[in-house]
Formats: C-alpha cells, structure tokens, sequence
C-alpha cells in the first residue's frame, strides 16, 4: 500500500526582510530541514520542542498558544504574523448569502485574544507564519 505524504503548506521561503514557513511541517521537520534559517530551527528546538512533541505542527502550535505562554513573547519579539483564512459572509447580487474563505496576515497577539470557539466559528486555517528576518536575531 503507498503512504502519501501531505505536501502542501510545507515550505520555506525568504526575501530580504522576512521569512515564511509552512504551517504543516511538525516540530521535528523543521528543526531537521537545512533549508529554514538556522536562528529559526534553534528557536523551535531551544524553546518549543520542550513543552509540545516533534509530532506537532507548527499549526497547532500557534492554533492552540496560549496568552500567558512565554512562546507567545518570542514570537512577539520576532513581530509574527499568521497567514489565515477565515469565512466570511457574503450576499450575492439577488440577496443570497453564502460563505466564503478570506485570506488575510493577523497579528500574533490577535489570533491568541480570540477564543478556541471563536476560531471554530470563523472556520479558521492557519497556514502560514511570516516572520522579520531582523527581530529573529534578536530573540
């Protein structure tokens, strides 16, 4: 039998100011994978790989951070944003409503303040983060 292996959201790309990981790869990926910047490897091994599993997405991760969690300082410290998608409802042009996905980078501190069920409600997918190259070496 073939095992597929979920690609999509599993990527890392750079431009001169900021970084952007795909928030499928667990833990474990990432601080394997030579191509994320090393700063941002040593970071999820030297602070998040303690308190979650090598197993965990980065996903989740951020899905389920806490407000008072001290990961939630560095990835304010690096100046985070999270790519999501959420529904929204829109009429159409004879007044009929349907639903929607709208992409849109939040601020951390913003999807950590919303509440478990207000991300159900709003049908929210993180799919990437977008970190500043220049507040990571900082951290």
């Amino acid at each position: 039998m073939n095992s597929l292996v979920y690609e999509d959201y599993k990527y890392f790309m750079q431009d001169v100011s900021f970084f952007y990981v795909g928030c499928k790869f667990t833990l474990g990926e990432i601080t394997e994978n030579d191509e994320i910047i090393y700063k941002f490897r040593k970071l999820v091994a030297e602070s998040i790989l303690p308190k979650f599993s090598r197993d965990d997405t980065l996903e989740s991760v951020l899905y389920y951070l806490d407000p008072s969690d001290f990961i939630l300082q560095i990835f304010k410290q690096m100046n985070a944003e999270v790519r999501v998608s959420i529904k929204k409802k829109k009429k159409n042009l004879f007044g009929k409503e349907s639903e929607k996905y709208h992409t849109e980078f939040m601020k951390i501190t913003k999807l950590v303040s919303m509440s478990e069920e207000e991300k159900k409600e709003c049908g929210l997918l993180i799919q990437e983060l977008k970190g500043s190259k220049l507040a990571l070496l900082t951290v």
